[in-house]
């Protein structure tokens, strides 16, 4: 990836290789990503959680460098749910929209695997709105203070209750 890809959304318009390796680098638990051998033998482990899949450590290599550019929908379905996101998104088939919000989800949970992060956003639950909007405050500063930008890397506007 080129730096001038960094904020380039992962969804819609880029390839099935470039959504795997996004997942892959950042749908992982706290420690190192997944490896391919590690997907494909959860993925085959034969007790159709991912529909009796069969993949290898070898064919996924070829997905995510690009050599192979068409699996079947039974092993995209698979892949969807080992790393919790809509097919569509592996498929490129999500409005920019929906490409953007999976990302957004992607990335928070990313930021959650930080001990620290999810110490600062733990502490904050039950304080006053107003409170909460001082910490974010106090945090923006600092980054400026660090000569970083405003918003951590790829992340999208303010995000609302829903």
């Amino acid at each position: 990836m080129t730096a001038g890809d960094e904020g380039r959304s992962k969804g819609a318009g880029s390839t099935l290789a470039e959504r795997l390796n996004h997942l892959f680098a950042h749908m992982h638990p706290a420690g190192a990503p997944y490896t391919n051998a590690f997907v494909a033998d959860e993925i085959s482990a034969g007790t159709g959680e991912y529909g009796g899949v069969r993949v290898t450590e070898q064919y996924l290599s070829m997905l995510r460098n690009g050599r192979r550019t068409n699996p079947s929908p039974e092993l995209l379905r698979a892949l969807a749910k080992f790393f919790a996101v809509p097919v569509g998104y592996l498929l490129g088939d999500l409005s920019q929209p929906q490409a953007a919000r999976v990302e957004e989800e992607v990335r928070f949970l990313a930021a959650m695997r930080d001990q620290r992060v999810r110490a600062i956003a733990l502490r904050s639950v039950g304080l006053p709105p107003e409170v909460q909007e001082s910490l974010t405050t106090i945090i923006s500063q600092f980054r400026q203070q660090m000569n970083l930008p405003a918003d951590p890397p790829d992340q999208g506007g303010e995000r609302r209750a829903e």
